[in-house]
């Protein structure tokens, strides 16, 4: 761990990146440029002592995990990240695409859709990250652990996971979920995530097995959702993605079209959910 490097090349990470950039307000007290220690480490999940002892050259050797944390509060590229865990004297993780780490560019266009309907997804239909009102319409995707952070998995393992969409779109879900995991599982190869979730459900699941077999094609990405939300009833939605440069994850941003029931619906959901939070 090389102690005083590491430090530094926070402090300038830190002191790059703007309140704007993660979605914070500037506010008129800000007399320098960059964010808080408190800010970052809020951004991290972890308390200001811990991240503040980092910077200051006194605190622990901190985990891998606790510098993926970091890695993503800070908003790191990739190379930087790579470096981030050089510098904390851990092996660098593997450039799959089943990471967690958040290209920088995504999670500034997520941040600024705080009051939209949307979610960044793993390639294998892990939740990452999710907007409040994408928790208040899906439920918190992002609890899951295990194969079941997968949706692929959780479709055709957990009956629960279909309640909320209307019964006559499951086989097209199916289908696309197959499709999905099938082209993932033929990008990855036989030894990676796909594979590994791939392999569980063939065991499991006969629905899964006979779709699989049929090697489906993937149509649309994020095709028009019916859901049945047990607060607000009936909504029909839009689905609009952006992929990442690698498309290993996407942004999906759910929308209803202006003036329709299931728009108001939406905006009723938008409101109860900021109270329940």
């Amino acid at each position: 761990m090389q102690r005083d490097r590491l430090a530094e090349f926070l402090r300038t990470r830190r002191e790059a990146l703007q309140p704007e950039d993660v979605g914070l307000p500037r506010g008129p007290r800000r007399r320098t440029g960059g964010l808080r220690r408190e800010e970052v480490a809020a951004l991290s999940g972890m308390s200001t002592d811990y991240y503040s002892r980092i910077e200051q050259q006194r605190g622990p050797h901190p985990s891998e995990q606790m510098l993926a944390a970091i890695a993503r509060g800070l908003r790191l590229s990739l190379e930087e990240r790579d470096h981030l865990f050089r510098l904390g004297g851990h092996p660098v993780p593997q450039r799959v695409l089943r990471t967690d780490h958040i290209n920088p560019g995504m999670m500034r266009i997520f941040d600024g859709l705080g009051d939209a309907a949307a979610q960044v997804v793993s390639h294998l239909g892990e939740t990452l990250k999710q907007t409040r009102l994408a928790v208040a319409l899906l439920g918190d995707e992002t609890a899951h652990t295990g194969l079941a952070r997968s949706l692929h998995y959780r479709w055709f393992t957990d009956p629960a996971s279909r309640e909320l969409y209307h019964p006559d779109d499951h086989p097209a879900h199916s289908r696309q979920l197959a499709a999905d995991l099938h082209r993932a599982y033929t990008r990855d190869g036989r030894k990676s995530r796909a594979a590994e979730i791939a392999d569980s459900l063939l065991s499991t699941s006969p629905e899964f097995e006979q779709l699989w077999r049929a090697h489906p094609v993937p149509g649309p990405y994020c095709v028009a959702k019916r859901l049945r939300h047990p607060q607000v009833g009936s909504i029909e939605l839009h689905c609009q993605t952006l992929l990442d440069p690698d498309q290993s994850q996407a942004l999906l941003v759910y929308t209803a079209t202006p003036g329709s029931e299931s728009h108001d619906r939406l905006h009723l959901l938008s409101i109860t959910g900021a109270l329940s939070a």
